[in-house]
């Protein structure tokens, strides 16, 4: 069976390049903690929202996901601690919400176990599964950039916090993992559902993810490239109506406009002499990047 791994930004830059950059900024790092905390906390949200879509069926998912939501909530709980006690801000993280645009991307529809009881758990599980696999990777590629970084009671204080997080995470997926392998075991016809699946919810990943950490000129194209990826590993009749739906916020991108806006307003008050000699360049660079193929991934 097909293993989905998370992929790179545009194909070039993994999570230890990212996080080994974004702890040397303090206010970008902080930025990003609570943006973990929001993650963690909206997971609850949602997750919850499934187990009410499941209306008790199976009753040992059901059990097992409400184990999930209570590992959510103390992740939560953890972070907003750490943030309260270095007198951070824990409300919404500005910019793209990773998990907004997830949800934008999802067909509500096919998702939904009300529909198709089966469809739904396996979409639902599989969905889970490619965002806790993200997750994993950027907590290990923080750890390893806090090891590597000065050893200062701050820091140390958040790799502490992200290593009590990480283990639980990590077995997350070893839950999804172990759930969707029993479902594709069952059949021929429940295994080309699942790799189905995967195709599809690994796409809407990735096209998420993107979302959040490519605001460079051209980004709404490459948004528009995502959404034509993840229309391609539906069915032909799907195609059309899931494209007309997205495209046109895909391509006006209000929170895309937005992000930028705050993002230069930032830059030019840190640093005028940066924002003319680095963002500018690095902004208007966005349409000459030609992204890399992804390397091939070893099957299980």
């Amino acid at each position: 069976m097909t293993v989905a791994y998370p992929r790179k930004l545009r194909n070039a830059m993994g999570a230890r390049e990212i996080l080994a950059q974004v702890v040397r900024d303090r206010e970008i790092h902080l930025i990003t903690l609570n943006r973990y905390r929001y993650s963690e906390q909206r997971s609850c949200k949602d997750l919850t929202d499934v187990i009410e879509r499941l209306d008790g069926e199976p009753p040992e998912l059901v059990r097992d996901l409400s184990r999930h939501i209570s590992d959510e909530a103390r992740h939560a709980m953890w972070l907003t601690d750490l943030l309260v006690d270095l007198g951070q801000n824990v409300g919404t993280p500005p910019g793209i919400s990773y998990i907004d645009e997830f949800d934008r991307l999802l067909d509500k529809d096919l998702y939904d176990p009300k529909r198709n009881l089966e469809d739904g758990i396996i979409a639902a599980l599989v969905a889970i599964n490619v965002t806790e696999k993200r997750g994993c990777e950027y907590f290990s590629a923080h750890i390893h950039a806090l090891k590597q970084a000065p050893q200062t009671a701050e820091n140390v204080k958040i790799r502490e916090t992200i290593e009590k997080i990480f283990p639980e995470e990590a077995g997350h997926v070893r839950w999804g993992n172990r759930w969707v392998a029993q479902i594709a075991n069952k059949s021929p016809e429940h295994r080309q559902k699942v790799e189905q699946a995967k195709r599809k919810y690994v796409a809407i990943e990735q096209a998420a993810f993107e979302s959040g950490m490519d605001i460079m000129l051209g980004a709404e194209l490459r948004r528009v490239t995502r959404l034509v990826e993840i229309a391609n590993t539906m069915p032909m009749w799907e195609r059309p109506q899931y494209l007309m739906e997205r495209l046109p916020m895909t391509l006006l991108a209000p929170d895309l406009q937005m992000t930028r806006v705050e993002v230069a307003q930032q830059a030019w008050k840190r640093d005028p002499q940066a924002f003319m000699e680095k963002f500018v360049p690095m902004f208007l660079n966005g349409l000459n990047t030609i992204e890399k193929k992804p390397a091939t991934k070893p099957k299980a």
